[in-house]
């Protein structure tokens, strides 16, 4: 799946997925000017101030890294797993990622046989509170069964909660679904999601920056987060604290350009007073997966318009609906009273009745007219009545 045409550079790479932490944008700077193999041997060869502007703690500390980092022992770590490890320039490597600038990831550990450029150009992310409600889960695990049964791959962190419905909901569904990790491939956390993340390796994607055996740092789900908004089409939080880590992937999501929404919940929820504040600003409120797919999709992939159940009163022409409101909805009534009270004539007013009466809205008594049942159920409820 790979075809990168300089191994050095694939080396060089591996090694600095363990001297750097991820989205060092220091690094990323040198790695621009120097590429991995140039950066590398100005690390572990350094001449007079090697990386000048850069801090000597963090350089120490990137050197001290290189010089213990086995990275052909990685590539075969993940190999065995079934796995690759992709740089930029490989045929599968996502360009979006590339909206990272400096941040950009150095290169992505992935187990699973799709391939990770073609999913991400189709793909949402969904995330939300690790210790949500029955609502958040079950709102997430429809969504993305929604999302999987319209051929869009379902994007999330495998954490508890949200993550973890989101990824159950597109898997039941016989979908696409990957997962991005804050740690190695071969390291499934949270470790209560250990045959969670086996069924995505299988079936879809697990994908980290970190190389295997790595173990996860509060930092490292930060910074992991705008791996998850670069790689899709769009964010969708469903259940967000203030203070939440999946508000930092919908931010991200917005300052990338990406379509950032949010579900709503109980406004006396706190789960999901982050997502509200969301909705305050510029995040789009959705509430099921054609209304995700009108937003991140191509042109004309609109949601159903949403309103209640046609009634038959519905269908009447303004004119006639005007008479028909003008009818009172206790006992018979003359004429000229409907008319009188409609603002219109007394010809005009008992046409429009007679219509009604062959449509069984209205009944006549003598001189009269009053509504039928039906119509004075439907009365009722058209204007609000009890």
């Amino acid at each position: 799946m790979t075809d990168h045409h300089d191994p050095d550079e694939r080396i060089a790479r591996a090694t600095l997925t363990r001297t750097v932490e991820p989205g060092d944008e220091h690094a990323g700077r040198w790695l621009r000017r120097y590429g991995a193999t140039g950066f590398l041997d100005r690390l572990l060869h350094p001449g007079h101030d090697p990386f000048p502007g850069t801090g000597t703690p963090r350089v120490d500390s990137w050197r001290r890294r290189a010089t213990t980092a086995e990275p052909t022992r990685d590539l075969d770590t993940v190999h065995h797993l079934g796995g690759r490890f992709l740089i930029p320039g490989d045929t599968e490597w996502p360009r979006q990622l590339d909206d990272l600038g400096d941040a950009r990831p150095l290169g992505l550990w992935i187990r699973g046989p799709a391939d990770l450029r073609t999913w991400a150009l189709r793909s949402v992310a969904l995330v939300g509170a690790r210790a949500c409600t029955p609502y958040g889960a079950h709102t997430a695990a429809d969504l993305a069964t929604g999302l999987a049964r319209h051929g869009w791959v379902v994007i999330s962190g495998a954490a508890y909660g949200i993550d973890g419905a989101a990824h159950r909901g597109a898997l039941a569904a016989g979908g696409a679904t990957a997962a991005v990790l804050a740690c190695g491939v071969d390291t499934p956390y949270p470790r209560g999601h250990g045959q969670l993340i086996g069924r995505i390796a299988e079936q879809g994607l697990v994908i980290g920056e970190l190389p295997p055996d790595s173990h996860p740092t509060p930092s490292r789900f930060i910074l992991r987060n705008r791996v998850i908004a670069a790689l899709t089409r769009g964010t969708v939080v469903v259940e967000a604290q203030h203070r939440s880590g999946s508000l930092v992937t919908a931010r991200a999501a917005a300052r990338l350009g990406r379509h950032t929404m949010g579900v709503p919940g109980p406004v006396t929820s706190a789960l999901s007073a982050g997502v509200h504040e969301l909705l305050r600003g510029d995040a789009t409120l959705v509430t099921d997966a054609e209304e995700i797919i009108e937003l991140v999709g191509d042109m004309g992939e609109l949601a159903p318009a949403r309103r209640g159940p046609v009634l038959p009163r519905d269908l009447l022409a303004p004119t006639t609906a005007h008479i028909l409101e003008a009818v009172p909805a206790r006992g018979p009534t003359p004429t000229t009273a409907i008319a009188r009270r409609a603002g219109t004539t007394p010809d005009d007013t008992l046409a429009k009745l007679y219509e009604l009466h062959s449509l069984g809205f209205v009944e006549r008594h003598g001189e009269g007219w009053q509504l039928t049942n039906t119509a004075t159920r439907g009365s009722n409820a058209r204007r609000g009545d009890t």
